[in-house]
């Protein structure tokens, strides 16, 4: 079992660990028990009720938090021709028009925090499924990273200014990030409605039993903060038949 140092033990005594919180109150105290000495991110953790080895009971949407993710999002874009010039106007940091680029990335380099691709450039971009895909950063349709050139310049906006993807991975859990410690509760507190309000409405139709089994926030590298998973979601459950 790891052992964790003197400030970790101090900030989890703040928390109650069999009580589960509101989401406003688990925002405070993910405030108060945040201790690095950089401006942490609050994580979001969930254990959904879905058997991800099922086809019709996968999870993959994306969201546009309102107040964004507190950091510069890099964005790099496969374009080419007048799709590239589009995405160099519209504030790509990076555009990958040619095979150069696509050796330097197969060569590890990953600067950048979300890919995009236009159509005809997938076929270039797809060569990189092993080195993008762990990461996270292959663009796909389902996610909204793969945009004809009348769409980048909102994708690229979208994607600075906090939209983020969510997806169930292989031991049925999601992950993501809504904001900075630094954020104030209440700007905390709407993005992850607007998380939530987004993981509501994506359940897929093939869903059995409990939807959200578990939900817990978390500053990086601080404790775990339960959260009421029906609060969550915004359910109210006695007006459940």
């Amino acid at each position: 079992m790891a052992k964790h140092g003197k400030k970790y033990l101090e900030v989890k005594a703040k928390v109650d660990e069999n009580t589960f919180y509101q989401p406003k109150e688990a925002m405070q105290l993910v405030k108060d028990t945040a201790y690095t000495s950089f401006d942490s991110s609050v994580e979001v953790h969930m254990r959904m009720g879905l058997d991800p080895r099922q086809a019709d009971q996968q999870l993959r949407d994306v969201v546009i938090l309102p107040h964004g993710l507190g950091k510069t999002v890099r964005v790099l874009v496969f374009a080419q021709g007048e799709a590239a010039t589009i995405a160099k106007n519209a504030g790509a940091d990076f555009v990958a028009d040619d095979d150069e680029w696509i050796k330097k990335i197969e060569g590890g380099w990953a600067d950048f925090d979300v890919a995009i691709s236009t159509p005809d450039m997938m076929g270039k971009a797809g060569r990189l499924g092993k080195v993008l895909g762990p990461r996270g950063l292959m663009p796909n349709p389902k996610a909204g990273t793969v945009a004809p050139a009348g769409d980048l310049a909102r994708t690229i906006t979208e994607s600075k200014a906090g939209r983020i993807e969510f997806r169930l991975d292989k031991t049925a859990n999601v992950h993501c990030i809504i904001g900075k410690v630094s954020f104030d509760v209440e700007k905390l507190n709407e993005n992850f409605a607007a998380l939530m309000n987004a993981i509501r409405k994506a359940k897929p139709a093939a869903a059995k039993g409990t939807y959200l089994k578990k939900i817990c926030l978390a500053a990086t590298m601080g404790p775990g903060i339960k959260v009421d998973p029906n609060a969550a979601l915004g359910v109210d459950k006695s007006k459940e038949a």
